[in-house]
């Protein structure tokens, strides 16, 4: 595919680009570059109070779907708000949304083969420790104490369940809390699998889904998928 990138985003999708397959398009866009005005079908699904940072970043989020659509060759449609507050995708298509202060990504692809998608990013700073116990099963602690920078490690942890569980709901929209995983974390392959620790029809309790990691421009990237 033939993509478009602004010069500052560059290395961050250069970041992020490999974790994903060629028939799954990402798109970024900048908060803080003064984003596109989203739909106005989308930009009526804001609360009228929200603050500017809010509205920014919902505008970039959206700009980087619009942006990942038409690099599949679709015409580009608005990206609305479920009930939920889960973005509802147009007939036939999968994607996720995540953004920072200073950083959107979307990935979306055509349905079929492919059943969910997941896409968070972090800033590269360390998760507190005294966070851990929300975040972390005792299991998951236990691996980060090992860890050479546990803080960063644990904000994986903490991006890798956001982005499983956005892979996960597009399938069985259901909510659970950050006990409903638990990983198993690869860091030479930059690789996790994110185990259920409990039934989430129509998954089961010990079912996985995997995702990739990154790091670096200041961020971290997960990223999950589930195919077949």
């Amino acid at each position: 595919m033939t993509t478009v990138i602004a010069p500052q985003d560059q290395e961050r999708f250069t970041l992020v680009r490999p974790l994903f397959g060629d028939d799954i398009a990402l798109g970024l866009s900048d908060p803080l570059a003064n984003p596109p005005s989203p739909f106005s079908a989308e930009a009526a699904c804001l609360s009228p109070n929200a603050v500017a940072k809010r509205r920014n970043e919902f505008a970039a989020g959206r700009a980087a779907a619009h942006q990942a659509m038409a690099q599949l060759g679709l015409q580009v449609q608005p990206i609305r708000v479920g009930e939920n507050r889960a973005p509802i995708w147009p007939a036939g298509l999968v994607g996720s949304i995540t953004h920072t202060r200073s950083c959107a990504m979307a990935v979306v692809a055509r349905a079929g083969a492919i059943r969910g998608l997941g896409i968070d990013v972090e800033e590269d700073k360390p998760l507190a420790d005294d966070l851990w116990p929300a975040i972390c099963s005792p299991q998951e602690q236990s691996w980060l104490r090992r860890q050479a920078n546990p803080g960063q490690m644990a904000k994986v942890i903490f991006s890798a369940k956001e982005a499983a569980y956005k892979c996960q709901f597009s399938v069985s929209a259901r909510y659970y809390g950050f006990d409903g995983m638990e990983l198993d974390i690869d860091l030479e392959r930059q690789r996790f699998s994110a185990r259920f620790c409990a039934d989430q029809p129509p998954f089961h309790c010990g079912d996985c889904i995997t995702g990739g990691f990154a790091i670096g421009a200041g961020l971290i990237v997960t990223t999950a998928e589930l195919r077949g």
